[in-house]
């Protein structure tokens, strides 16, 4: 059974910082794509930062200079760094999984991917 479980999220003052986690287990973080996404309300899913097998990043515009994704292959687990918050990156974020034999064409779009986690709510106040 695949599990994506995410944590590390909170509340935020504008300009600080979090570091999220997802930890995976049942299929391994360096053998596939694996992605953040955010979802804030009203809006579409968020594809913000990706990372391949062969350790390809790719970042949205939103988040480049600010967000880094790294993966620990040891402990399975896929992490998200967020530097420098602002009100525009609340919601929930989402780590999710692609199929090990899936090329991703789109690395930030959501319908590339087959596994996905619950979320964690990140809220920044300004």
């Amino acid at each position: 059974q695949v599990q994506l479980v995410e944590s590390g999220g909170g509340s935020v003052q504008a300009g600080g910082s979090l570091r999220l986690s997802c930890e995976v287990s049942g299929v391994t973080v360096d053998t596939r794509f694996m992605v953040w996404f955010r979802q804030a309300p009203e809006k579409e899913r968020e594809g913000i930062a990706s990372i391949d097998r062969d350790s390809k990043i790719d970042y949205a515009d939103a988040v480049k200079g600010r967000f880094t994704i790294s993966r620990d292959n040891a402990k399975n687990t896929l992490y998200l760094q967020m530097n420098s918050l602002n009100a525009e990156d609340s919601g929930v974020y989402l780590c999710a999984a692609a199929f090990a034999s899936r090329w991703v064409n789109n690395p930030l779009a959501p319908t590339e991917y087959d596994y996905w986690g619950q979320g964690t709510q990140v809220s920044v106040s300004s």
